[in-house]
């Protein structure tokens, strides 16, 4: 078992998961964190420290897409092991469906 991160991250961006995180498995793109599923150790400290509820375990039906996603961009994507404040329109875009189609970008974050 993994957690992943899920479409709701993307555009919000919180970060409070990475402070957490005693084995620093998430990665930064642009507008979204993922976690690399090798490196977690499914302890699931993360999960309720998302305000945006966007990490779910992968025992949940329906996450092969975000199996691939996370596995593929954290193998790309650099680092993040502090946390940085969100992006300032953050709350606009928590809750809002389908953000992977219409704003998922490939691009890397800062990592640290």
């Amino acid at each position: 078992m993994t957690y992943l991160v899920v479409d709701n991250c993307i555009k919000c961006k919180y970060m409070d998961c990475v402070e957490v995180c005693p084995v620093d498995c998430f990665y930064e793109g642009e507008n979204m964190l993922v976690i690399h599923p090798d490196e977690c150790i499914d302890c699931g400290v993360c999960e309720p420290e998302c305000p945006a509820e966007a990490i779910k375990a992968d025992t949940e039906s329906g996450l092969e897409k975000w199996l691939e996603v996370n596995t593929k961009y954290a193998a790309v994507w650099p680092n993040i092991t502090v946390k940085r404040d969100p992006p300032a329109d953050a709350k606009e875009w928590d809750g809002k469906p389908n953000k992977f189609e219409s704003h998922f970008s490939e691009n890397p974050g800062e990592g640290d």
